[in-house]
């Protein structure tokens, strides 16, 4: 892989001469350009993607750029971890042609031309992060710990211990931004919210009507147990995970749901080793290592898990730059999910911004 330099590492994806009609959005991670409708439709033609002729496009860019408790964290001398981009497109890309291989629901990806960059559908998203849970751990843990038993609209047994695989895979949405006006919903981004309560008050998380609610769980369950079954193959467990969803035109008329995101890739989802789990030892291949060795550089952990402490954490992140070991691990973490999944190599380059800005060329988006 092509060493760290200011040109192979993206940590900028939001200022790239697209045109677009309204401004960029820039995540955590990844930038979306919302294309001109006279854009959407002269590239739905001239690449035939399979779509309602009305469907608007957006071109997501995703960036090397680390975010972890809701902070952007850079190393000594890494502004970003090589290769993630690449390595979360090819992971997410690949799930969700398993997913149509397997009949599941659509998803937004048409087209990815270049390994940080994809040509995807515009929807209109659904308010909330839909998180499925197979094993006892994490946050999940913590609130059994301190004597939770209902969870997800199940009642967990006593005498559970951390790790223990659950009864029965849970359901365990959180609000994805500000729904406000929801009696006993906390106005705030990433809070648990009850399914009683989405059906309730649908309309204000973005549902068409109650049911969707259910048909959301039931795509959760299904991308979920795809990704599970296929992992098991190579002695991985999935050990919880989150999907997004979002409504759009459906090419034979009305709307649709559909998985939209990313799906099965080390940023969203706790991966363990069957091996390591059943000594009683499982280690984190996701994100959640970095998170843990986090946990144990930082002076105080309560800085990153204490909501009420977003304003230190932020200032902390912003002044202190992390071990570049710790960039350095994920980014093998990546790497190797990345081609254990897939099954093949993964393309990491060279110059990103510089092949992306010549592929815009092709494609007639440059400004």
């Amino acid at each position: 892989m092509a060493t760290n330099t200011e040109n192979t590492v993206l940590t900028v994806s939001d200022d790239l001469p697209i045109a677009t009609v309204r401004p960029v959005h820039s995540g955590k991670v990844r930038s979306v350009y919302f294309l001109r409708p006279e854009d959407s439709q002269r590239l739905i033609e001239a690449r035939a993607y399979p779509v309602a002729p009305d469907s608007q496009l957006a071109i997501m860019v995703i960036s090397d750029r680390l975010s972890a408790f809701d902070c952007l964290w850079r190393g000594r001398t890494l502004a970003g971890v090589p290769g993630k981009g690449a390595a979360l497109n090819a992971i997410a890309a690949h799930w969700f042609q398993r997913f149509s291989e397997e009949g599941l629901g659509a998803n937004h990806l048409l087209e990815m031309p270049h390994p940080m960059l994809w040509v995807v559908r515009q929807a209109r998203p659904i308010m909330i992060e839909a998180i499925a849970r197979r094993y006892l751990t994490g946050s999940l843990w913590r609130a059994y710990a301190c004597g939770e038993r209902q969870v997800g609209g199940v009642e967990l047994a006593e005498g559970m211990k951390q790790f223990d695989r659950l009864p029965e895979l849970l359901f365990t949405p959180s609000t994805k931004g500000v729904v406000r006006g929801i009696p006993g919903l906390a106005e705030a981004d990433d809070h648990p919210v009850a399914a009683a309560t989405l059906r309730e008050h649908w309309s204000a998380f973005g549902f068409r009507e109650s049911a969707d609610v259910d048909r959301c769980r039931d795509a959760l369950k299904q991308g979920f147990t795809v990704i599970e079954e296929d992992l098991g193959r190579g002695g991985d467990l999935l050990v919880d995970t989150k999907f997004e969803f979002g409504i759009a035109p459906a090419r034979d008329g009305g709307e649709e749901l559909l998985y939209m995101d990313e799906v099965g890739t080390p940023d969203s989802s706790r991966i363990w080793r069957r091996s390591d789990w059943e000594r009683g030892e499982p280690k984190e291949y996701s994100k959640e290592q970095f998170r843990a060795a986090l946990l144990d550089w930082v002076p105080d952990p309560s800085l990153l898990l204490d909501s009420q402490q977003m304003e230190a954490r932020a200032a902390f992140a912003r002044q202190e730059a992390v071990p570049d070991s710790f960039f350095e691990a994920l980014g093998e973490t990546y790497r190797s999910q990345a081609a254990e999944i897939t099954g093949k190599g993964i393309s990491f380059t060279g110059n990103p911004r510089e092949e992306m800005l010549a592929l815009l060329d092709d494609f007639g988006f440059r400004i």
